[in-house]
């Protein structure tokens, strides 16, 4: 796939196929779990209103990519040639990835911030030093093996503010979650045209607000605890709990980013210490089934930019799981509850060109008897 392929692929889908929507949706939730073998697990959610049509996309090392400019062109930016390779989930089949893992353990995603992203405004002297915000991650993922390397890389460059004509002239507005082999993670936004990373103790991210608002609520939440609470005592009459789960009652259960972002940070922090890499990567489809959205719980108006028209429903229409250790890429799509596993091991680091690998299989069940 050559570099006038893809600028012509970039240009359509930037212009056709985001005519129906963003790239990314209001609901993602993600998180990351630390192994007591040296391993890490990350999850995360895509909620959307319109298929995706997601695809795992593939990008091996030394391929030429084109910066989206400040022209909203693809080659007028900052074009670079990958080092590492990368595989993860495209969508509206762009040669770009809104969730992925490179082959030294980066992982991470965008999620949608439409509150709050506001990119640089960069010159077209600079054009060549910047990318779109839709390019973020890949950016990340093809250049760096690091979080501390992702943190230095992004201040050399720009994100600018290059549109999609198709949806109202604007950005893709998303903000970016990393987390790398050792541990360490990241958010990076761009908050009033500034660039703003911040170190993430909690491996937890949502959408809007800014990230910071998200750890600063965190301390409303400071009663709430995994243990359950003895019964209370008045006047020498006990007064019991109803039922198990007395310790985390309170815990936000709806929908809405800053409580998935508190349900998130308790759900993970209360996992077993003890548990191994392996057991996490179970431990964490557990999890993310507390953000999965069945159909119509959240209804969109016509007026929606994700409904897509009258009746419009936002689901999760792709969960991931990623072990960093082993370097294993799991996905489950809405169509199924089949987990398909995608080995980065296996994959052609010096290819030719990207590959694509189709999700929509069948549903399966393993027979019993």
């Amino acid at each position: 796939m050559n570099h006038q392929f893809i600028k012509h692929i970039l240009v359509v889908s930037l212009t056709v196929s985001l005519a129906i929507s963003p790239i990314t949706s209001n609901a993602c939730t993600s998180f990351l779990l630390r192994g007591n073998d040296g391993g890490f697990v990350y999850g995360r959610t895509m909620e959307f209103g319109l298929p995706l049509k997601s695809q795992i996309t593939v990008i091996p090392r030394n391929f030429t990519v084109p910066g989206v400019g400040v022209d909203s062109k693809p080659g007028s930016g900052l074009n670079w040639k990958t080092k590492y390779a990368v595989a993860g989930m495209n969508g509206l089949g762009m040669p770009v990835l809104v969730d992925g893992m490179n082959e030294k353990g980066l992982v991470g995603g965008l999620l949608n911030a439409p509150n709050t992203a506001v990119y640089q405004v960069v010159s077209p002297a600079d054009s060549a030093k910047s990318i779109a915000s839709i390019q973020m991650l890949l950016y990340a993922l093809s250049n760096f093996a690091s979080v501390d390397e992702v943190k230095e890389g992004f201040k050399k460059i720009y994100v600018n503010r290059s549109i999609i004509p198709a949806y109202h002239n604007s950005s893709a507005p998303v903000r970016m979650t990393l987390h790398d082999a050792k541990g360490k993670s990241i958010v990076i936004e761009y908050l009033k045209g500034e660039l703003v990373i911040t170190d993430n103790p909690t491996g937890v991210m949502t959408n809007d607000p800014a990230f910071r608002d998200q750890l600063n609520n965190i301390g409303t939440y400071a009663n709430l605890t995994s243990v359950e609470k003895a019964p209370m005592v008045i006047n020498g009459a006990t007064f019991v709990p109803p039922s198990s789960g007395s310790g985390l009652h309170g815990l936000p259960g709806d929908y809405l980013s800053p409580s998935r972002f508190i349900r998130a940070l308790f759900l993970t922090k209360s996992v077993p210490t003890t548990y191994s890499t392996a057991q996490h990567t179970n431990t964490a489809w557990h999890i993310l089934g507390s953000f999965d959205i069945p159909p119509g719980a959240i209804s969109l108006p016509a007026s929606n930019a994700y409904g897509g028209g009258a009746g419009g429903i936002e689901t999760t229409e792709w969960t991931v799981v990623a072990d960093n250790k082993n370097l294993m890429y799991y996905v489950k799509m809405f169509e199924t509850t089949n987990v398909q596993a995608f080995d980065l091991k296996k994959i052609d680091l010096n290819a030719k060109e990207i590959k694509y690998y189709s999700l929509d299989k069948p549903q399966s069940y393993i027979p019993v008897n």
